[in-house]
């Protein structure tokens, strides 16, 4: 009697298993047909941004929707395969594009014991639903993805799926593959990442948002631990390499458009150029772009106008503070603080800082990424004023106060402030006419106006040494004798309107010679 209700439910299982299978082979044949075609994958072109350079090759600038590096998978380091392998799909050479072992270890974990959630999504599947399927979690769409799935794998091999994998996947901060999150995360190429980058790289596939290690470092480094342990299971790393992989402190990068040389305005130049020629494919070919700018040259004019207009700013006075914050007593007061400077951002070296004390001796403020600078002596002089009781309410530093602070050439902190005025640098060589710097106004981020292009205005006298230099050239000399009296241009010469050009006083004195006529800037 035992025995009978033992095989009852045997069968009964069996019964409905052989039903399962009937039915899946069924859904199998219908479904098959109708996938879509790979020739994405086969014939892979992925968007790759418009860049920008410097003659001597240095990155000024990047234009894309997706920032992506291709790279070819027998550049791909050892370890980073080894690291995705371990984070994603350790059987990967093995399955045919659905891990059977996987399923059935996900089911187990996620049925039977109640466990934590468990995927079972191949590197394959997962390529498959990023080309062709969207992010819904039915059983249709997980059907469809594993039909794509061998449908990929019979035409492809795996080291050509394992490749556009690590090209098309998206990583958080508009990277999409691990060459480019290598770049942004790192600020270094893939050949050259340690196990740990490697580690944290690979975590980031499963939930590019929450393992972001700029936006969520706690998680990052759990996920980056995780995989690591992975890698030393598997196999990958010894204990050894384990051990300090664990210990390896990570240098983050916080600013994602960290270029080398301030080409800003340059860059934007070539982009508008580019999309005029180009509209439908300025973001998507590929471009590379090479200017005639210098990289000496251009970071020489950067900081001249930088200084230049800081200079001539300092000399007009302070203008007391950029806005206010209620900071009041919340709990959370990086948030706060953060929140506070969310408009003001820093202006390279001059950077947003939310004034916690401020008194005429010292002023404590807090500037992001959580450090909080003293600013005493020297560095409060220029902005004294504005530090005193009877400072005007809506300008005074106090609790609560936004400005300015970088650091002077000894290292220590100062308040300044960013100019109201702009300038613009050019300079040109005269053999070729090659632009060899090019700085549009003080930052490109706050003003994008570009006073070299598009600032179209009376040059005035300061055009006048080019045309004392084209006379020297034909054979003047400072002691030629020149009229200043009135000359009038015939109508037909200048298109239908006479011209009567006049000295700015409106008086004429007659021959002199050129030197005079410059000294008295002459326009006759």
């Amino acid at each position: 009697m035992r025995l009978r209700w033992l095989i009852y439910p045997i069968l009964l299982l069996a019964g409905v298993g052989v039903m399962g299978v009937a039915i899946t082979g069924f859904v199998l044949l219908l479904a098959y047909p109708n996938l879509p075609s790979i020739e994405a994958l086969t014939d892979y072109q992925p968007k790759i941004p418009l860049r920008v350079y410097t003659a001597d090759g240095v990155l000024i600038g990047e234009f894309g929707e997706e920032r992506r590096s291709l790279v070819r998978i027998d550049d791909v380091p050892v370890v980073m395969k080894n690291a995705i392998l371990a984070a994603e799909d350790e059987r990967f050479y093995q399955h045919t594009g659905v891990d059977y072992v996987g399923v059935l270890r996900a089911a187990y974990s996620n049925v039977l014991t109640g466990g934590k959630r468990q995927g079972a999504s191949t590197i394959t599947m997962q390529v498959a639903r990023n080309f062709f399927l969207s992010s819904e979690k039915t059983l249709t769409r997980k059907i469809y993805e594993a039909l794509l799935a061998f449908k990929i794998e019979a035409s492809l091999t795996k080291e050509q799926i394992l490749e556009i994998y690590i090209n098309q996947i998206y990583l958080g901060q508009r990277a999409y593959g691990f060459a480019s999150a290598a770049q942004i995360y790192f600020g270094k190429p893939l050949a050259q990442l340690s196990a740990a980058e490697a580690a944290m790289l690979a975590g980031l596939p499963k939930a590019p948002s929450s393992f972001n290690p700029v936006v969520n470092p706690k998680r990052a480094k759990q996920r980056q631990l995780y995989v690591l342990r992975r890698m030393r299971e598997i196999g990958y790393l010894t204990e050894e390499q384990y051990a300090e992989a664990q210990k390896a402190a990570l240098a983050i990068k916080r600013e994602i458009d960290d270029y080398k040389v301030h080409g800003e305005y340059v860059a934007e130049m070539v982009r508008q150029m580019l999309h005029e020629r180009y509209p439908e494919e300025v973001y998507s070919r590929g471009f590379r772009v090479y200017t005639t700018i210098r990289k000496e040259d251009q970071e020489a004019a950067y900081a001249a106008i930088r200084r230049g207009l800081l200079d001539y700013d300092r000399r007009h006075g302070y203008r007391g503070s950029e806005g206010y914050a209620d900071l009041g007593d919340a709990a959370e007061a990086e948030e706060a603080y953060d929140e506070a400077l969310a408009d003001h951002p820093d202006s390279d070296d001059i950077l947003a800082a939310l004034v916690l004390e401020a008194s005429p001796r010292e002023v404590r403020a807090w500037r992001r990424g959580g450090e909080t600078v003293a600013i005493n002596g020297e560095g409060l002089k220029f902005a004294a004023r504005m530090l005193e009781d009877k400072a005007p309410p809506n300008k005074r530093i106090r609790r609560g106060a936004i400005i300015r602070i970088n650091k002077d050439e000894k290292g220590r902190w100062q308040v300044l402030q960013l100019p109201e005025a702009e300038a613009a640098f050019i300079s040109v060589n005269p053999q070729d006419g090659a632009v060899r710097s090019l700085v549009g106004g003080f930052d490109f981020s706050r003003n994008k106006f570009n006073h070299v292009t598009q600032a179209w205005r009376q040059p005035g006298s300061g055009f006048k040494p080019f045309i004392y230099s084209a006379a020297l050239e034909k054979g003047f000399t400072p002691a030629t004798v020149i009229n200043d009296a009135p000359v009038v241009v015939d109508a037909s010469l200048t298109g239908g309107q006479v011209w009567e050009p006049k000295n700015y006083d409106g008086k004429y004195e007659g021959p002199m010679r050129m030197r005079t006529g410059l000294a008295k800037s002459k326009n006759m």
